[in-house]
Order: structure tokens, then C-alpha cells, then sequence
């Protein structure tokens, strides 16, 4: 039986599980398992692999997707470009880590908005989600400003998201895990009145499939999407990595 499963902390709800499970019997897939491995600390990565007989392949979630890359015998190049790794693959022993997020998230945003000579972003956050954030949209030659609580040199902070800089950004991305069920009261502290019809905000949370920050947008006229299509996209990457 091959195994596959989710390593992260904590492992509350898994779209991974689901989505895998639900896979392997509409397809009929009948020799495979998905199951969630909650790693408080990610020392105990390279025992967890060792216990489970037969492991293919598994996915990485918060807070591991950076700093489980020096446990790993190899990263994929654009992986480690990115500089975090969602999906690893195990084949004979070895370790080598990927990033599917990266895919999923370019692919789900050119079917939401429109990439032109006007585009440009504000990217909420700066974790392992945000940095595939940031090469998709290099990919795409979309402009962007980085936003955080703790900005670094180049960075912006939320005080200085003015409805100036606001208007200027058609696409707002949150790839924080503000308004992540259960705590639907959050979301990312900027001046929602400045948005309008113009806007389009990409929220990479996906449960519940409209948070704060996409309501707030919704109200204000701008177009909104959550992150359940890019985790569709993403697994199925993730899917063809360990079967190639």
C-alpha cells in the first residue's frame, strides 16, 4: 500500500485529506492511503519518514513548508529558488522537495484576473505561501509590493497602506492566515473603504470560502476569489510529482 500524508502543526483541518481520499475512490485508486502526521518539531521528520512503510510522497503545510528544507537529501530547483517546499517526494530512501503552490496559484490566478500593462499587486504577507505568491507573479511580470508586521528593507508596513497605495494595487493578495476558520473575525488590517470596482482580492485561506478580507471586498464592488482552486490545482501537481 502506498502511503502518502500531511506533516504540520497544528493539523485542525485538512484540505489535503480530504481531497486525496475522495480522489483514490472516485478514481478507483485502491492501493494507495493519505493520512496527517502533526510534527510540532520538525527534528522528528526524518524518524517519521522511516516509520512509515512505504511512503511515496508527502505534503507540507505551516509551519514547515521553509524550514523543512535542509532536512531533505535534495530540492528541486525552482523550490529552492522560491525558498519553501510543499510536496515531497520519497523514492528509494531519498528526500527531495518541491513546490506545487507555485503552479496552483499561478494557474488559478490567470483564470481570475486579467494580466496586463496595468497590472500591479500588494502581497500580504511573507511566509513560505507568500513566496510562491511572489514567483508566480515574477513569472507573470506582474509588479508587486510586499507587505508585513515586520517589514524588511523594500517591505511595506500596514501603516503604510494608504488609500493612495491602495488604488495604485488593482490585485490584493492575502497570504496570511488572517480570517482562517476558527478565528473569522480577523483579517488584514488595511483601508478597505479605498477599494472599488477596479480591485481584485485573491485570498489563498479557504475555509470558510469568504473570509473577512473577501467580504469586505465583495462590499466594496471588487472582484474576489478564495484559495480553493489553487489547492485543487497544487494537489494535482503535487499528484503528478510522485507518480513521474
Amino acid at each position: 500500500m502506498k502511503a502518502y500524508g500531511l506533516i504540520g502543526y497544528p493539523l485542525t483541518h485538512s484540505f489535503s485529506e480530504k481531497y486525496f481520499n475522495e480522489k483514490f475512490t472516485a478514481e478507483q485508486i485502491i492501493d494507495c492511503t493519505y493520512k496527517l502526521y502533526e510534527l510540532p518539531e520538525l527534528s522528528a521528520f526524518p524518524a517519521l519518514v522511516k516509520s512509515i512503510p512505504d511512503l511515496h510522497g508527502l505534503n507540507v503545510t505551516v509551519p514547515h513548508k521553509e524550514k523543512v528544507m535542509p532536512y531533505l537529501d535534495a530540492v528541486e530547483t525552482e523550490a529552492r529558488k522560491i525558498g519553501a517546499v510543499n510536496v515531497i517526494k520519497v523514492e528509494n530512501g531519498k528526500t527531495t522537495g518541491y513546490n506545487s503552490d507555485y503552479q496552483g496559484f499561478r494557474q488559478s490566478l490567470l483564470n481570475f484576473y486579467p494580466v496586463n500593462a496595468d497590472a500591479q499587486a500588494l502581497v500580504l504577507g511573507t511566509g513560505g505561501a507568500a513566496k510562491a505568491v511572489l514567483a508566480a507573479l515574477d513569472s507573470l511580470n506582474i509588479p508587486y509590493q510586499i507587505v508585513s508586521r515586520r517589514p524588511q528593507p523594500g517591505q511595506l508596513d500596514y501603516e503604510a497602506l494608504t488609500p493612495a497605495v491602495i488604488q495604485a494595487c488593482s490585485l490584493l493578495v492575502n497570504a496570511t492566515p488572517l480570517g482562517t476558520y476558527p478565528n473569522v473575525a480577523s483579517c488584514p488590517p488595511i483601508p478597505y473603504e479605498a477599494l472599488s470596482e477596479r480591485h481584485y482580492l485573491y485570498d489563498l485561506v479557504y475555509n470558510p470560502a469568504e473570509t473577512l478580507f473577501l467580504r469586505k471586498g465583495r462590499e466594496a464592488g471588487a472582484k474576489i476569489k478564495n484559495g480553493h482552486e489553487m489547492l485543487v490545482r497544487q494537489a494535482e501537481v503535487a499528484w503528478d510529482i510522485w507518480n513521474s
